[in-house]
């Protein structure tokens, strides 16, 4: 475990047993927001890249697929599971007995992110299918953006700051995709401000009216780790 609680982030290299119901620790001292995994001695498929996050911890079972644009997936009890149909606490992490995280002799990489006042944030949202979006909270000027709807097939949406210096934000990359940077297919993405972000346009990948949309995003100026001039 190479951990910094400060900056909430900590990555993991583990062996799996294939015991359903193991646990492995994180070294954050606070529950992830953001908790991604990938075997690395197979290849792992469907998913490759197994992935929790809070905006779905009202279901422990629901999990994501970074590499792909399906909607959230609740584990089954009587299958196999990646995440043993658990949430992640605040000292470790929960594995079931699939090959994605928990292959018996497999080695493994998983990494964390905790929120942190002024620095990262990670949490959901509701669409409204509008040009006038949602405004979210994060107590921060964004500079980087992940946004995934998870009631419905959409990709993860990125935008940053440095790709696009002033508002609106519409140079997009995608997670789970290969292709190139665009910024003409959905339009107007959102507005980075002082204390959060804005949705500006209606694209279904990010402002389906009555989606449910997670996110991740660290900040342009992390007051908690800014130095005096």
């Amino acid at each position: 475990v190479r951990a910094n609680p400060s900056a909430g982030f900590s990555v993991i290299s583990y062996t799996g047993n294939g015991t359903r119901g193991e646990t492995v620790g994180h070294g954050l001292n606070a529950v992830p927001g953001l908790l991604i995994v990938k075997n690395r001695s197979t290849a792992a498929s469907n998913p490759a890249w197994g992935v929790k996050h809070s905006g779905l911890y009202s279901n422990p079972a629901a999990f994501v697929k970074l590499e792909s644009t399906d909607a959230f997936i609740a584990e089954s009890a009587s299958a196999g599971a990646l995440f043993n149909a658990t949430n992640p606490g605040p000292s470790v992490f929960t594995l079931g007995d699939r090959n994605t995280t928990n292959s018996s002799g497999d080695d493994y990489i998983a990494y964390c992110w905790t929120p942190v006042e002024g620095y990262s944030a990670m949490g959901s949202y509701t669409g409204n299918g509008s040009t006038d979006g949602p405004f979210v909270f994060t107590d921060f000027r964004v500079a980087w953006l992940m946004v995934k709807r998870s009631d419905g097939n959409a990709p993860w949406v990125i935008v940053d700051t440095k790709r696009n210096t002033y508002n609106v934000m519409d140079n997009h990359l995608l997670a789970n995709d290969s292709a190139a940077e665009n910024g003409s297919t959905i339009g107007n993405i959102c507005d980075s401000l002082s204390n959060g972000f804005k949705i500006r346009g209606s694209d279904g990948w990010f402002n389906n009216s009555g989606g449910n949309y997670i996110y991740a995003a660290f900040a342009e100026h992390p007051f908690k780790t800014a130095r005096a001039r």
